[in-house]
């Protein structure tokens, strides 16, 4: 067993764990749960920048009892996962397309070869890009992908087109391994007052205590080349033949109250994209999957109304409505405070 457990985030029941080979030996770490009473398929859980298998076990339990079985693995360069670089802390990648060829693999290697169909995608921020870029290749496979705060764009507040400009530079001058400006705390967890993730404490502590007690597993700023590889296939997907071939179903969901993201560049993909919807959820913080109940599980009960076909609305783009399950809906907590986080 290669997963890592902390007094507050215990294994998830049946999980088991493992290596994958990727080209020049490079190894990458996975995930699998599968439950021995069939269900309804597949959960590919694909994890955002600088994240790990063990910041989802929470995750990965909820999928279980909804009786999915689930699949999950770090990206190269992060978590369990070979680094990339001499310094283990640099978020770095060249292109895109490295994680594209990680995905396709695990798909045809572990995915398909130990999971039961059907298969669904769950994606968090980059593993939403990295979705959109793989689906060409994985598209026989995969019948629904629910995209959380997916990265399509930056935060209005950020000059994303001088972002890439700076970064096309320092590549340019041999500098892509080295560190992008202006990135000196981005994807470490310092504390929890102004952090711009989560509006829930106990989640963010947890995955602090994660980070403290295996900081093999924790990658910080990205490098030149990271970001330059990000804003390239930031272009590449909006690009109007990419998205007029795409025939997955796709569900996008927004955090209301996202400081990194930009929820205008969400919301106009679902528009545009064939097949394409978008749900927001009002007051959300970056990390749909770590953030207060009250919105958490808005976004879990979106997925799957959706990968079960349970979504009012048919109509690609439009906000979206979700059947009613009998479920307990989120409520405060127990000060009678309902947390509505602020842009920080």
């Amino acid at each position: 067993m290669t997963l890592r457990v902390t007094e507050d985030n215990p294994l998830p029941e049946g999980i088991i764990s493992g290596y994958l080979t990727a080209k020049k030996g490079l190894k990458l770490r996975y995930a699998l749960l599968s439950r021995e009473e069939p269900g309804p398929g597949t959960v590919v859980l694909l994890q955002g920048r600088c994240e790990a298998i063990e910041k989802y076990f929470e995750t990965i339990g909820d999928l279980r009892a909804m009786g999915f079985d689930c699949a999950t693995l770090d990206w190269r360069g992060q978590g369990g996962s070979d680094r990339m670089l001499r310094d283990r802390m640099a978020a770095h990648v060249r292109s895109f397309d490295h994680y594209v060829e990680d995905l396709t693999l695990f798909f045809n290697e572990v995915v398909l070869q130990s999971c039961r169909p059907p298969y669904f995608i769950l994606a968090h921020s980059m593993g939403g890009l990295v979705t959109l870029l793989a689906l060409p290749q994985l598209a026989q496979h995969v019948r629904r992908a629910v995209l959380l705060a997916p990265l399509l764009g930056l935060n209005e507040a950020i000059d994303q087109k001088w972002i890439g400009k700076i970064a096309s530079l320092l590549c340019g001058l041999g500098l892509g391994s080295r560190y992008f400006p202006q990135t000196r705390h981005r994807g470490r967890l310092t504390a929890f007052e102004g952090n711009r993730v989560t509006s829930d404490r106990r989640r963010f502590e947890r995955n602090r205590a994660i980070e403290l007690t295996f900081p093999e597993l924790t990658v910080g700023r990205p490098t030149a080349a990271w970001v330059q590889a990000a804003c390239d296939a930031i272009k590449r997907v909006h690009e109007t033949g990419f998205m007029a071939a795409n025939r997955t179903p796709l569900l996008l969901v927004a955090a209301g109250s996202d400081a990194m993201i930009s929820n205008d560049a969400i919301e106009d993909y679902a528009r545009r994209i064939r097949s394409g919807h978008c749900l927001v959820v009002d007051g959300a913080r970056h990390e749909l999957l770590q953030e207060s109940d009250i919105y958490r599980e808005q976004a879990l009960a979106a997925f799957r109304a959706f990968v079960t076909g349970r979504m009012t609305s048919e109509e690609p783009g439009e906000a979206e409505t979700i059947e009613p399950e009998r479920t307990e809906t989120a409520k405060p907590d127990e000060n009678g405070e309902r947390s509505e986080p602020g842009v920080t």
